[in-house]
């Protein structure tokens, strides 16, 4: 099992992220899990920490990571979920955590590292043609 889970979530080509309020930096939402927490209840509980007025429509698991940041040598293990809708006001629930939630586009800001890793892998670059 994964010690995280997190929430892709995207439409009209923008996903879900939240900022963190002690970097700036943007991310999927999602968590820690508690003791005996599976992962899909772990990120439902996040969720309803982080945005309590989001509405997700059903959620499935895409991938499971376990890998190492190259730059910080920290180890990821997270269990990635794929949102089929999500509605509702993107109210922040816990303010000393977040300070901000919207839809952006993948790379329109600046993503902590695991957040980056699951956007190049769901969101690619387009190749340009010659």
């Amino acid at each position: 099992m994964a010690k995280s889970s997190k929430l892709v979530a995207a439409k009209r080509g923008k996903v879900l992220l939240v900022r963190r309020r002690s970097d700036g930096l943007w991310m999927f939402p999602g968590g820690r899990k508690r003791a005996r927490e599976t992962d899909k209840a772990c990120l439902r509980r996040e969720i309803k920490e982080e945005l309590p007025k989001l509405k997700l429509g059903r959620i499935s698991l895409w991938k499971e990571v376990k890998a190492k940041n190259k730059r910080s040598g920290r180890k990821m293990s997270d269990a990635i979920f794929i949102a089929k809708s999500a509605k509702g006001r993107l109210a922040i629930g816990d303010k000393k955590e977040l300070d901000r939630a919207a839809w952006q586009k993948p790379r329109a800001v600046r993503l902590t590292a695991t957040s980056r890793y699951i956007r190049d892998r769901l969101f690619p670059r387009k190749s340009r043609r010659s």
